[in-house]
């Protein structure tokens, strides 16, 4: 049992969290202490619910804005006490109030769901770093069927699940084909036929059909009847997407002249979409050259495994001893984003009897990019870090007591050329 506080903030929403946040009464707080990446967001029935990737495990932080459809979660969430008291706060008791929280089983799969949408846009996945990523799939059809668990917390016919099921339905088929190969009681044969049945009971609620989906609810059926017999089967094979990954060699096209500096940029995940760039901290890559009285700028950034080819605008934004930033647009080649562009140099800079160049390299997709912040260098190396504990008790799931993803699974047994 938890105890939490409850305040309605000055702009009228209500802040539940287990903690106060000094000097204010509540819900107006611009945000939870930590860079973006290191909390994972649920949007629901008239609220946002926030935990911490990082550190313990505590009951969400919830910003309700509409208290009237909050109370058909707020009760299975925190308890009774917590809803009566969001709408006394709602009703004008700005001053906050303490109360037990009794938190249930709605709040551990809500948890589970907010970290999975994390996952699925801030998993760090690195071939330099030998981090696997996860199959997004697999993935996005676990987040149909836990969504569909936590259907108290969304608007009806708002959840998510139907389209969820439609995007990744592709690896309906494979997940089978998985089940029927895994030996029970085995703890992942449980959970793949718990996945299985949420989403052919989710599929059935919200009106959906095809061959997959009928070929699911045949093999539930037969389940239900018969038992089924355990057929090997190559994973790697079963989910394809995961081709070696062999960085490109060569000089970018161009290179030559002087060296005048090298170094490595800074990879901050917020600046662009998931899959673009490996995760890894050096992967942003530069070296400056003088051609003549010409100086140039050349960059390469590693590109993930699933990065689009062509058409993206991706671009390194480049200062140069802390001055204006400029933009070198970025092209796939390979399995590296490659540019190069003019530097605002003077004639001797790089030269022995001048202090070398302070350049600062990042990346960025134009029009996602939400601007510099505060470094996150140490927040994205615990982010590494937690991907890979999260790897190693998937290779052995239930020996940690931990319910890793099916996707974490699949990763940490499909993932050795990373």
């Amino acid at each position: 049992m938890t105890e939490v506080h409850v305040a309605r903030g000055r702009d009228g929403s209500i802040r539940v969290a287990a903690d106060a946040v000094p000097g204010q009464t509540g819900g107006d707080d611009e945000s939870a202490p930590g860079a973006d990446f290191t909390r994972s967001v649920l949007d629901v029935s008239g609220a946002l619910l926030v935990w911490p990737v990082l550190g313990a495990r505590t009951p969400p932080v919830a910003y309700v804005h509409d208290v009237r459809r909050a109370q058909q979660w707020l009760w299975a969430v925190y308890g009774d006490g917590v809803a009566a008291a969001v709408h006394d706060a709602a009703a004008g008791e700005p001053a906050g109030v303490r109360v037990r929280a009794r938190t249930g089983a709605l709040a551990g799969t809500a948890a589970r769901l907010g970290l999975g949408h994390w996952a699925a846009r801030w998993w760090p996945a690195s071939y330099t770093d030998g981090i696997a990523e996860l199959e997004g799939d697999v993935l996005g059809l676990e987040l149909a069927a836990l969504t569909h668990q936590c259907q108290e917390l969304f608007d009806y016919l708002d959840d998510g699940v139907a389209e969820l099921i439609e995007e990744h339905r592709a690896a309906l088929d494979p997940l089978l084909r998985w089940w029927h190969a895994t030996p029970r009681p085995a703890q992942t044969a449980r959970h793949l036929g718990s996945v299985l049945r949420l989403i052919d009971d989710a599929a059935d609620c919200a009106g959906l059909d095809g061959p997959e989906l009928r070929r699911l609810r045949s093999a539930l059926d037969e389940e239900r009847g018969h038992g089924r017999t355990p057929a090997p089967v190559d994973l790697s094979a079963l989910f394809p997407g995961r081709d070696g990954h062999a960085l490109a060699a060569g000089a970018a096209p161009g290179a030559g002249g002087r060296v005048i500096a090298r170094g490595s940029g800074t990879n901050d995940w917020r600046r662009y979409p998931p899959g673009f760039v490996d995760a890894a901290e050096d992967a942003v890559s530069w070296t400056a050259r003088a051609h003549g009285a010409l100086r140039q700028i050349e960059v390469e950034v590693v590109a993930h495994v699933t990065a689009p080819a062509a058409g993206v605008p991706l671009a390194a934004e480049v200062r140069v001893n802390g001055g204006t930033p400029h933009r070198v647009p970025l092209t796939r080649r390979d399995d590296v984003w490659a540019g190069r562009g003019e530097l605002d140099l003077p004639p001797g800079a790089g030269l022995p009897v001048t202090a070398p160049p302070r350049i600062e390299v990042g990346v960025l997709l134009p029009g996602f990019d939400p601007g510099h912040g505060p470094d996150t260098g140490v927040e994205r190396e615990a982010i590494r870090d937690l991907a890979r504990r999260r790897l190693a008790d998937a290779a052995q799931p239930g020996a940690y007591g931990t319910e890793p993803f099916l996707a974490e699974i699949l990763a940490a047994a499909t993932g050795e050329d990373y």
